[in-house]
């Protein structure tokens, strides 16, 4: 009779973890059971969980040998408000209208699993922490632990963090020096005109024409305001009225947001940006109120950490395998928060290259994690701690 080995029953251990959060999807800072799942895994290992913090992220450290160092492992908890479309899928969310469709679930599994081998191996002297952080995808989670006092309660010397990225190979993992995912901010602006009677135009202030004016006009901000090696993105992406068929409306709200990598940056686009919007409404003789909020703070990777993060890969999946200076990307991370406050890095773990299984795209009905990556994950995550804190 075949029994199976050590390091299938492990790949078998993490695919389970990562499929009863996959089937319980929790949002932002409602991660109750979740937590409770993560808490009862990490103290099956023999670990102590310090839970609440932030709402319901927990901590966990495991301390080998006399090393002073501490090196922290943070994965992301929540689920996103998404139907899943996954007929036939044994392992899909038992949520109405929730589901894992970025991933978290296995990011988890990957922690948890890294965990599960540092318990065992403890080839390593020095304290490592495992944060397990609610509300990633809204922005909130991270510094609602941090002002919960994550790093005075547990310090750390230095973060690292990953994400699955669809469309590229499976295992492969990336990251770069400096930024590597960009902050977002998100803008409203309200116009108020005069509506009028479609047909006498000029009894009003047509708030739609100069919404329009407003959307095009923001669009030279980048390319006529901003120096050209600078990356930076202003997207709008609603555009409400309260006007109907035959009225002209005397509202109009614009929405959306924009991406870039320095606070510089940011400040210019949101400078720009208002002026712009002001001018053009007091041009026609209408009214502006500019709304503009700073949700995620750019993922800026640290040089010593991402060496450190490189040389890790390079140990797991082999130098080919390994793209170390990976072009950055406008997409946001809560991990962001982190790195500026403590040193740290953060990489992608190709969860599929296009055509092949774990290519669907993330925040997609469809998504899946690719349980073949988990196993990678967790390796990656306990080589990180390894190089950082030698025995």
């Amino acid at each position: 009779m075949n029994t199976m080995s050590d390091s299938q029953a492990f790949e078998q251990r993490l695919k389970q973890w990562r499929h009863t959060f996959h089937r319980h999807p929790e949002t932002g800072f409602e991660e109750f059971s979740t937590s409770d799942e993560v808490a009862k895994i990490l103290t099956d290992l023999g670990l102590y969980v310090h839970r609440g913090i932030g709402g319901t992220g927990l901590v966990a450290s495991l301390t080998v040998g006399n090393g002073s160092g501490v090196i922290g492992l943070r994965a992301d908890m929540d689920a996103l408000n998404i139907t899943e479309q996954a007929r036939g899928r044994d392992h899909a969310s038992c949520t109405p209208g929730k589901m894992h469709a970025c991933g978290h679930d296995g990011h988890m599994a990957m922690v948890l699993g890294a965990a599960e081998l540092l318990c065992r191996e403890r080839e390593f002297s020095g304290t490592v922490r495992f944060i397990f952080q609610p509300a990633e995808e809204h922005g909130r989670g991270a510094k609602a632990m941090m002002a919960d006092g994550l790093f005075d309660r547990f310090p750390v010397d230095a973060i690292y963090g990953a994400h699955n990225m669809p469309g590229m190979p499976a295992g492969h993992i990336a990251t770069r020096v400096g930024g590597i995912m960009a902050s977002e901010d998100n803008f409203v602006i309200r116009i108020k005109g005069r509506g009028t009677h479609a047909a006498r135009p000029h009894m009003g202030i047509d708030p739609l024409v100069i919404g329009a004016e407003v959307v095009l006009a923001l669009q030279t901000v980048v390319s006529r305001n901003l120096d050209p090696s600078l990356p930076a993105v202003i997207s709008c992406t609603e555009f409400i009225t309260d006007g109907i068929r035959n009225a002209i409306p005397t509202h109009v709200t614009i929405k959306g947001d924009t991406r870039s990598y320095s606070s510089e940056v940011q400040q210019l686009l949101e400078n720009r940006m208002r002026e712009i919007c002001l001018g053009i409404c007091s041009a026609h003789g209408a009214t502006c109120e500019f709304e503009y909020t700073h949700e995620f703070a750019p993922t800026v990777n640290w040089q010593d950490n991402t060496i450190i993060a490189v040389n890790a890969a390079r140990n797991v999946v082999g130098a080919k395998a390994v793209n170390a200076d990976v072009l950055p990307m406008m997409i946001s991370e809560d991990f962001g928060a982190f790195i500026q406050h403590v040193p740290g890095s953060f990489v992608f773990i190709g969860n599929g290259a296009d055509g092949q299984t774990g290519a669907t795209p993330l925040h997609n009905s469809g998504y899946d994690f690719n349980d073949d990556i988990l196993v990678t994950g967790a390796r990656y995550f306990a080589e990180v701690v390894r190089i950082s804190l030698p025995q």
